[in-house]
């Protein structure tokens, strides 16, 4: 997938942001308008030479939230493996929030602090395939979410009855943005242990498991609770309120798994009806996708003053007790209003975000094309294929082509938000390439088991997808990610003869086609160049499972 064109536009990008690259991916520079990055950028978006020298293997974030103050404060121990000898460490945290000290085998160390990267100069020598940890002290008022969870940090909320209402977003904008950590997409840590400390009169809910929950003098409680799995930095949340709880066990293909819900105190009686989209959602996705990637952490809703996020195992809940987005229908058919969006949507995450992630977030359609997607494969499940193609179809209506769906790498630079619908549609055109459901489904659920807890790149799942489904979809990838430009396909009937050909298209691009034809399905398969077919009726329809145009010229 690479060429010598992208590899220079990409260490273009690269220079511009002041930090060289680690790896070179294919640019989508060509049809993008032009962007600054700065060394901020690089430094949080690329694998620093600070960074690649450690692997992750262990957090303990212990941290207490004071609600009225705004204010937070704690320590994260960072476990990691040597992976060469190197004696500077990179740890991010952002302003306002400052490192205080760091601390490896009792002695204070130096930290220099550029931007939103601290680089602590160890002083003990770190020798290939030890185990180190470095206790990172910080604290400060973290920055606000303004609009969470587009704008990312805390959200300070309050109940109806006063109670404070706290909660974390962070995608994109980073984990960082609340808590020390080596914030890039690339390295997961194995296993997280997280204690958060509160008012008494509240409670925290965080990934994983609760382990303990410990009283302390001074009207504060800590929860402790433990991630036994590979998390991503920004799947890493704090829920604070006066929540209630209820649960179930679902029977699943991994065994017994714990359903665990947490929400307002006043909300108990609507999430008990509501909150029964969730077995629903995890039957369906199992179908489709394989078994749920976190059974030893089980699956929780979580109740938060925003709309939702897809923190892994603690999926974050705040649509209303609506169905459709916050009771709206994105589609326009009316199929969307028979689920839950956020529900759905954001547990869809699980298997494509928090189970395979992407290296950067430049391949964030990853996460989104394929959750997006997940929504009409809840409605296939329990409706047919008829409605579920006719909601995605729908969901055309919302994408912009204003720039491609990738974006810039090593910058941490998210492409468009078109990676969301536009993304579902080419996966469901590509559905109608392979033309078998079942070798469908078993492409989705392979995705989820051989990639299973990994990051990946855009060209291992393109890669992937063309090698289990024996079709070269190299150009639909470009057409549909890389570009602006939607296939148009140019038809003329002319003396019972079809002239067709592709425009509006990379070079190359061969995507065959369903068309109807006096009433009867054909399959054409159109180039850059006219061809011709010779037939009897007046006019032609196109199949409007592929996501394309058509003109008759």
């Amino acid at each position: 997938m690479h060429n010598s064109l992208s590899v220079f536009m990409t260490s273009l990008a690269i220079l511009i942001a002041g930090c060289s690259s680690s790896t070179a991916q294919k640019s989508t520079s060509l049809f993008s308008k032009s962007e600054t990055f700065t060394r901020q950028d690089s430094l949080r978006g690329s694998i620093t030479p600070e960074r690649s020298w450690w692997d992750l293997t262990y957090y303990h974030l212990n941290v207490a939230v004071n609600p009225d103050k705004k204010f937070i404060k704690g320590k994260n121990t960072v476990q990691y493996k040597v992976l060469k000898p190197h004696q500077v460490l990179q740890i991010d945290l952002q302003p306002p929030l400052k490192i205080t000290k760091a601390i490896q085998n009792n002695e204070e160390l130096k930290v220099v602090s550029e931007g939103n990267a601290h680089f602590i100069q160890l002083k003990s020598p770190q020798k290939e395939g030890a185990i180190n940890s470095v206790d990172v002290y910080y604290e400060g008022n973290p920055k606000e979410a303004i609009r969470a969870p587009w704008d990312g940090g805390f959200s300070w909320k309050k109940d109806s009855n006063g109670n404070h209402f706290v909660a974390t977003s962070c995608q994109g904008l980073g984990a960082s943005v609340w808590w020390p950590n080596k914030d890039h997409m690339y390295d997961e840590v194995d296993s997280m242990a997280i204690s958060v400390r509160i008012p008494k009169n509240l409670m925290d809910v965080s990934n994983g498991r609760l382990r303990n929950i410990e009283q302390h003098n001074d009207n504060t409680t800590t929860y402790h609770w433990f991630v036994d799995n590979p998390i991503n930095n920004y799947g890493v949340n704090v829920n604070i309120g006066d929540y209630v709880h209820f649960s179930e066990k679902y029977q699943g293909e991994d065994g017994e798994l714990d359903m665990n819900y947490y929400v307002l105190r006043d909300n108990l009686k609507k999430a008990k009806k509501q909150f029964k989209d969730a077995p629903k959602m995890m039957k369906a996705f199992e179908h489709w996708f394989g078994k749920y990637p976190f059974y030893e952490d089980g699956f929780k809703l979580v109740e938060v003053p925003y709309l939702g996020m897809e923190h892994q195992s603690s999926v974050t809940y705040g649509n209303q007790y609506k169905n459709g987005y916050l009771g709206r229908d994105l589609s326009g058919t009316g199929w969307g209003l028979k689920f839950d969006f956020i529900i759905i949507h954001e547990a869809g995450h699980e298997w494509f975000a928090n189970n395979i992630t992407n290296v950067d977030i430049a391949d964030m359609w990853i996460h989104e094309s394929f959750t997006a997607y997940s929504e009409n494969l809840f409605l296939d499940y329990y409706y047919g294929k008829k409605a579920s193609a006719e909601y995605v179809i729908g969901t055309r209506s919302s994408i912009q082509n204003d720039k491609p769906i990738i974006g810039h790498y090593n910058v941490n630079n998210e492409g468009s938000g078109d990676m969301y619908y536009k993304g579902a549609n080419m996966l469901h055109t590509i559905r109608q390439l392979v033309n078998d459901d079942e070798k469908w489904r078993q492409i989705l659920r392979g995705l989820n088991a051989d990639f299973y807890h990994k990051t990946v790149t855009t060209q291992e799942i393109e890669q992937y997808m063309i090698d289990k489904s024996g079709i070269d979809l190299s150009k639909v990838f470009d057409q549909y990610l890389r570009t602006v430009k939607i296939p148009e396909l140019e038809y003329t009937i002319e003396n019972n003869t079809l002239k067709y050909r592709w425009n509006n298209v990379v070079k190359g691009f061969n995507m065959p086609v369903k068309v109807i034809i006096d009433g009867k399905v054909e399959l054409i398969n159109p180039t850059e160049n006219w061809q011709t077919k010779t037939m009897k009726a007046s006019s032609i329809k196109i199949d409007k499972n592929y996501y394309i145009n058509s003109k008759s010229v």
